[in-house]
């Protein structure tokens, strides 16, 4: 048997398939497309479900492709068994109405044997106890022995679902030997002993399955094999563990360079090497797919696995950051099969290295507290952390809950897992109820219902409709008027008003009767779709049946277009210069301004923001026509279309094209061509969540104002630093020159004054328990010239404690300084400020021999400082 190595096993499996006529897919990626049922593919054959069950057709009938995988529902197995992964490869070849059995049997048999060759006497095969056929081709056709091939029942070979397609499975396995097996004469496939390793699962997809449990028969069955990559190479490779393929230990041995350990000496340290080995792969692929750390979601897998890894390197002794070398071992080494690791590479580790750094800073603080909480438990004979300790350690310093959790199982402990959801669902719905106070939108949990029929929308093509009022209703009950000077929601048969959606604002406008006229103050969208005109009479009453003409605030609505647009442009922009990672998060397009939050792992820099407000200028400046067309959503997917929230669209999409520069599904209102968008400027970019970027920007009329107003700022700092705007930078650096001179005096001046003050005070020094003491209170002096006086006085005292408070317009500055002697007696600065502090509504600390706090209560200072002596016992 050949020794061959991982990255051959797959070239080899694609290219034969290939050669059995079958279409080589790329691996998918490892965010589902239009599969709302899956967080991540975690199936060789998940990305083609859909292919299965008739949905869509396949791009051939026969496929073969090397998916990636990421299972995280055994994660606390990982590292501890030989063989759990979270990331791992499977290799399949797929059949959609073509071939079945005889070929699939026959295929993997020959690759098994004449590609890989395995020795036939050491594959077992089991299949589905009632699948004759099964059984006759392997015995009949491929030749193995009746005693190799063993019948099991539904449980261990049938595939099925609740309903759909279904069918029995057969599948080969490698014997290991008898010194891996249990003992029993009878040992053979479907043993709970280590002999018999399942190698390839070929599903023979044959029956369609209804609610009542019958199955019938399918006219085209398919074919859906798959064989785990890692584990065909422990067999190739002659190794026991998926840890021991080559192609993984190189990954931990890049961590046993930096750690300088090495893997295989140590049982305990090995559980992190193979943590750290497995989630770097995990790591990798899912940033390169467009996954950033976030708090939910994949996001939070992938945060999860990163802090996971990262504090597994500090078990092993690794002081800093790290992954960074086993994440680039990966690259290196997969990207021999998936290029866009190595096209990705700067993402990834830039992604990776952010968040790092971020884990590093967030458990240190949160290891310190763990650490104080489980001395605590132990002092009190206690095993369970409270809840409300959890969710503090999870909310307040972003230590997260299974990471709690690991650690306090290494201590023999637990934690409240109820009192912790209790914790969790109070603050969320506090969320919600703080976002149903900021809502402008109609809210879905609306009790007003409306039975009106929808309308026709025409504020695509026109800003002015004759139409008819179909309803109105007043404080959510249906009538037929609405009074002078009243409010109410007015519903058309033919409206141009745009209802808020899409994070696109309502129209306003007015609609006009023969004898009144309403002011639309706003409009909104039901989730049906149904249009509410929300209106204020302001001539004559409105009634119910009555023709009308519509009128939209055109110059609004215009301003409104330009900033949707946009949008798009810095979509695409956004994508181009930070990465395909790039995806949206949410938006606000209203008259004034548009607001883009996305994906993003760190603030952008001012290059970057430059060179995406460049590229969006030059499509504006290049007057692209912007062109809506009506299809299906499948044509759209497969024109590959962006669909931002898909699950919101129909069968029948809308979809917005800029040339080939941006193509996404939008149902909002736009311009005709790039041109009429104007100046595009970028106001602000900020971070709004873990891994969520906020792009703040105008367009049209607000960005020509905003260059007027810049415009008149110039003018004004030219007034008043009398110069020109060529030599304001000039005059600047000599103004700030004259400014630095003039502090340097003021400070030198300020540092005599102080110190002939610190003379003067040792006429109010106190013995306190036989310690000299200075306790003083000040009136605006800043934090470090308290640290200039204290200074100033133990150089004239040989031992001395200096307590000293500055008032200041923000609270108190506390400072205490003991001279060495006392120090060395055992007097503690950090100890005495932090009791003085406490007293006064703040806290502090710090060394021994100096220690600062900060504090609230003002008015307490000089209460407390008279009983100074009870705060430094």
């Amino acid at each position: 048997m050949e020794n061959i190595e991982l990255h051959d096993i797959r070239e080899k499996f694609l290219k034969f398939f290939e050669s059995k006529g079958h279409l080589l897919h790329p691996s998918y990626s490892l965010i589902p497309k239009n599969d709302k049922s899956l967080l991540l593919i975690g199936a060789g054959m998940a990305p083609l479900k859909k292919y299965f069950t008739g949905e869509e057709t396949p791009p051939a009938k026969r496929m073969t492709t090397s998916q990636k995988c990421v299972r995280t529902g055994d994660i606390d197995n990982v590292g501890k068994t030989l063989r759990h992964l979270t990331f791992f490869e499977m290799l399949g070849n797929f059949s959609f109405g073509d071939y079945f059995k005889t070929e699939a049997i026959h295929w993997a048999w020959e690759f098994l044997t004449e590609v890989m060759k395995l020795p036939k006497e050491r594959l077992w095969v089991s299949v589905y106890e009632k699948d004759d056929e099964a059984y006759r081709i392997w015995h009949d056709e491929i030749g193995v022995p009746a005693e190799r091939i063993v019948k099991l029942g539904k449980e261990d070979n049938f595939w099925e679902l609740e309903v759909g397609p279904s069918g029995p499975d057969s599948e080969i396995h490698y014997d290991k030997g008898e010194e891996f097996g249990c003992g029993s004469p009878d040992c053979k496939p479907g043993c709970d002993c280590d002999r018999f390793l399942e190698v390839w699962n070929l599903v023979f997809t044959q029956f369609d399955k209804d609610v009542h449990g019958e199955y019938h028969p399918l006219p085209h069955p398919n074919i859906d094999t798959g064989m785990g990559l890692e584990r065909i190479a422990c067999i190739m490779e002659n190794v026991d563990s998926v840890y021991d393929i080559k192609a993984i230990r190189k990954i931990m041995d890049k961590v046993g360079d930096i750690c300088g350990k090495k893997y295989g000496d140590d049982k305990n340290d090995d559980v992190h090497f193979r943590i750290i080995g497995d989630h770097s792969r995990a790591i990798t692929f899912l940033i390169s797919d467009g996954v950033v750390p976030s708090n939910e979601g994949r996001g939070y897998v992938l945060r999860k696995l990163i802090r996971r890894a990262s504090r597994h390197g500090m078990l092993l002794g690794i002081k800093k950051g790290f992954l960074e070398a086993p994440v680039t071992e990966v690259i290196e080494s997969w990207g021999r099969a998936y290029p866009e690791l190595i096209e990705n590479k700067k993402v990834i580790l830039e992604v990776l290295n952010t968040e790092e750094e971020r884990f590093q800073r967030t458990i240190v603080q949160g290891t310190e507290l763990l650490t104080q909480k489980i001395a605590d438990l132990k002092a009190k004979m206690k095993k369970v952390l409270s809840g409300e300790d959890a969710f503090v350690l999870y909310d307040t310093y972003g230590f997260p809950a299974d990471l709690t959790e690991e650690i306090l199982e290494d201590e023999g402990l637990s934690y409240d897992k109820d009192g912790f959801k209790e914790a969790m669902d109070e603050q969320r719905t506090r969320a919600r109820e703080a976002l149903d106070k900021s809502d402008s939108g109609w809210k879905k949990d609306s009790k007003m219902e409306f039975d009106s029929e929808i309308g026709k929308f025409s504020g695509y093509e026109l800003n002015e409709t004759t139409t008819k009022i179909t309803d109105i209703y007043v404080d959510g009950k249906k009538t037929d008027k609405l009074p002078l000077n009243q409010e109410g929601i007015v519903i058309l048969e033919d409206t141009p008003f745009y209802g808020e959606s899409g994070g696109q604002v309502g129209d306003i406008g007015e609609i006009i009767g023969d004898d009144f006229r309403l002011e639309v103050l706003d409009t909104k969208k039901t989730k049906d779709g149904l249009y509410l005109q929300i209106c204020k009479t302001v001539e004559g009453v409105a009634k119910k049946g009555e023709e009308v003409s519509t009128k939209i605030d055109v110059k609004r609505r215009d301003d409104i277009r330009r900033n949707h647009s946009a949008t798009h442009l810095l979509h695409a922009a956004l994508r181009q210069v930070l990465g395909t990672h790039v995806h949206q998060a949410g938006s606000l397009v209203d008259p004034e301004r548009l607001r883009f939050d996305f994906s993003h792992y760190q603030a952008m820099t001012e290059e970057e923001i430059k060179e995406v407000e460049k590229i969006v200028n030059e499509k504006v400046l290049e007057s692209i026509p912007v062109v809506t067309e009506i299809k299906s959503l499948k044509e759209a997917k497969a024109e590959g279309v962006m669909g931002l929230f898909e699950d919101k669209y129909g069968d029948v999409v809308r979809v917005l094209k800029m040339g080939p520069f941006s193509m996404e599904l939008c149902g909002g209102t736009h311009v005709r061509n790039t041109s009429e968008i104007g100046l595009f400027k970028i106001v602000s970019e900020t971070g709004v969540a873990a891994g969520v970027r906020r792009i703040e920007a105008i367009t049209g009329h607000a960005s020509y104002k905003y260059v007027l107003k810049n415009e008149e700022l110039i003018k004004s700092i030219e007034g008043r630093m009398k110069t020109t705007r060529e030599n304001i930078e000039q005059r600047l650096g000599e103004m700030e020159k004259i400014e630095k001179e003039q502090r340097k005096e003021i400070e030198s001046i300020k540092a005599k004054l102080l110190g002939n003050a610190a003379s003067d005070m040792t006429s109010e020094i106190k013995e306190i328990n036989g310690v000299k003491v200075l306790a003083k209170v000040f009136e605006g002096v800043e934090a470090n010239e308290l640290k200039n006086i204290a200074d100033e006085i133990r150089n004239k005292e040989d031992s001395i404690l200096v307590i000293l408070a500055a008032k200041n317009a923000g609270g108190l500055n506390l400072l205490v300084a003991a001279s060495k002697g006392l120090v060395k007696e055992g007097i503690n600065s950090g100890n005495i400020v932090r009791n003085i502090a406490k007293a006064l509504g703040g806290n502090g600390g710090g060394r021994p021999d100096m220690a600062m706090a900060g504090a609230k209560d003002v008015d307490k200072v000089n209460d407390v400082f008279q009983k100074i002596a009870d705060y430094i016992k």
